[in-house]
């Protein structure tokens, strides 16, 4: 396998990892670049690995991860990425800010996986580029930060800013990266490596995300799906639902029971307690306020179909998250 004869100097690359942060999505970023390494004469990139405080930090899945460095200081590097847990949202850790700041003023590139664009966005960080997040934190990230263009894609590389909603969309973030600082030659032979089928082009990383997470592939059904996610404030009839599909009631109705066991409606209102679930664990949107938000005007009613859905309150469903990253 030959490579350019000609090889810079390693790009620097440092991961910050929060408290929670899953394994997945953080391997996403490191493999990728073992593998160049290994498939070249020399090093193309050089990985530090940082915690905001302490070096051991958690994982989501509990394994304990030691960092070579803390943000205080942190080291100079080209790019930067912080990886964080369900808590970006509210986890504080100026010193990490005062560190991406400090990097950012330098030149260098930061991205995010997961939830990690709520820390960037917090510390100011994502004023006038384009990004995305992991899917349940984008309408808590959208009520938060309206000003921030953000997209629905699995990733987005915008200049100076690298974000992706995890995963896989983290693993063709990195592969992307590796084709332009590289070739696309050693990004497939990378991709190979780890029997993946690269995704290619932004249209089809969008469609696939609502693919991915619905596990449905009836484009009829995608579309209505989309239509009411953009419509969870104030709901639309099924009536006008199938009109905007060009399609009759009765066909829709057909097409959700036979892909999905549920009514237009069942679906529609499971999408609406699923966001206000996402509401209550990455914002701190009053509980009124949240209902609103999905498509309910009676806090009470709201209240009780929630505790059907989920077997808790609101309430107690916020405090069990907010207690899972104490």
């Amino acid at each position: 396998m030959t490579q350019e004869a000609d090889t810079p100097d390693p790009i620097r690359v440092a991961i910050l990892v929060l408290p929670g942060f899953p394994l997945m999505a953080f391997s996403a970023l490191v493999e990728p670049l073992r593998v160049v390494n290994l498939l070249g004469a020399t090093p193309r990139y050089d990985w530090t690995i940082v915690a905001p405080r302490a070096n051991t930090v958690e994982t989501s899945s509990g394994v304990a991860i030691t960092a070579e460095a803390t943000v205080d200081p942190g080291p100079d590097v080209d790019r930067l990425f912080v990886c964080s847990g369900g808590n970006a949202h509210a986890f504080e850790a100026p010193a990490a800010w005062s560190w991406l700041r400090r990097q950012a003023r330098r030149g260098a590139q930061l991205g995010a996986v997961a939830d990690a664009t709520f820390f960037l966005a917090r510390a100011g960080l994502m004023q006038g580029y384009a990004c995305t997040i992991h899917w349940q934190s984008q309408a808590a990230f959208a009520e938060r930060f309206p000003e921030i263009d953000l997209r629905p894609d699995l990733y987005v590389i915008d200049r100076k800013r690298l974000t992706s909603a995890g995963g896989i969309g983290a693993f063709d973030m990195t592969l992307d990266l590796v084709e332009r600082e590289h070739s696309a030659d050693l990004a497939q032979q990378v991709s190979q490596w780890f029997v993946h089928e690269r995704l290619r082009g932004g249209a089809d990383r969008e469609a696939l995300t609502l693919r991915l997470r619905t596990g449905l592939n009836d484009q009829p059904l995608l579309a209505a799906i989309t239509r009411m996610e953009r419509n969870l404030e104030a709901p639309l009839s099924v009536v006008d639902l199938a009109r905007g599909l060009g399609i009759s009631r009765d066909a829709l109705e057909r097409r959700f029971r036979a892909a999905t066991h549920l009514s237009p409606l069942q679906y529609y209102l499971r999408l609406r307690l699923d966001r206000a679930q996402d509401y209550l664990c990455h914002s701190s949107m009053k509980i009124g306020d949240i209902a609103l938000a999905c498509g309910f005007s009676d806090p009470g009613y709201f209240a009780k179909r929630f505790k059907e859905s989920f077997g808790v309150s609101p309430r107690e469903q916020r405090a069990a998250y907010r207690q899972r990253f104490q």
